[in-house]
């Protein structure tokens, strides 16, 4: 899908500066507002629409009524209660320990990254990978530059580094045993009405299916294990060897591969 970038209703030269310098980076056009809202810039240039805001960036998709930015996510309520001392589901399966190494396949709004940032301290490191580079750019501006309302989290933002690039991609520039834990959620595989947060990032989104080549060169760069999250009902953790987690009540379930237990 074609992107324009502009700044919010109200310019400034700061944002003016912020939306030219990002279409340059990104290889997109500016446009300016000239009074016209986002709905007549989407229409009239058939297009998703970047803009500068003051403290943020946003991205109007075509197809989507609500924009994309980053915000945690699941992650607000999860880390606090990690604070308290209780469990995560996510951190159970992968295992991670201080010091760990993470790849985060499929980024999203880095939520779960974010969990996994605080499981592994200062002393591990995270990777994710975000296929649409507008995407990327945005969280890359957010967890590293400051250009977010949650500067919270930011001590978490930034041990992760954001990877322009799809998975598979990726993976196979890397070398073996490159990371501890490998971590996929290909969540456009079965649609979950509940999950309306995720709505802006579902028509954003690069579509990506796990497949025999995505697996495998994720077991080729993991140390210890590759965890999946899928839909419960998801054909994936049979027809790829994940070991499934059931989770009762629960419309997603994990599941992981040992890769200790391949060599044996």
């Amino acid at each position: 899908m074609k992107t324009i970038v502009t700044t919010a209703g109200r310019r400034t030269e700061y944002t003016k500066q912020l939306a030219q310098n990002a279409a340059t980076q990104l290889g997109l056009s500016y446009v300016d507002r000239q009074k016209r809202n986002i709905i007549q810039l989407q229409q009239h240039f058939q297009s998703d629409v970047l803009v500068a805001t003051k403290s943020r960036w946003e991205c109007h998709g075509l197809n989507s009524s609500e924009p994309f930015f980053f915000h945690p996510s699941s992650a607000k309520f999860r880390l606090k209660r990690l604070a308290r001392g209780e469990r995560d589901p996510l951190l159970e399966v992968c295992q991670l320990q201080a010091g760990d190494s993470f790849l985060d396949c499929t980024l999203g709004f880095g939520s779960d990254s974010l969990v996994a940032a605080f499981a592994i301290g200062d002393t591990g490191y995270i990777k994710g990978c975000e296929a649409n580079p507008v995407l990327a750019f945005i969280l890359q501006e957010a967890f590293h530059k400051g250009r977010t309302d949650y500067v919270e989290f930011e001590s978490l933002m930034n041990q992760i580094q954001i990877i322009s690039s799809d998975a598979l991609s990726y993976l196979k520039q890397l070398d073996e045993n490159s990371f501890d834990v490998i971590y996929m959620d290909p969540m456009f595989e079965t649609l979950i009405k509940e999950s309306d947060s995720i709505g802006p990032l579902r028509s954003l989104g690069v579509r990506e299916s796990l497949s025999s080549e995505w697996i495998h060169e994720a077991l080729r760069v993991a140390k210890k294990r590759v965890v999946l999250k899928a839909h419960f009902r998801s054909s994936w953790f049979k027809e790829f060897g994940f070991n499934q987690i059931i989770r009762p009540n629960t419309k997603f379930h994990y599941g992981f591969i040992e890769k200790a237990a391949l060599n044996n």
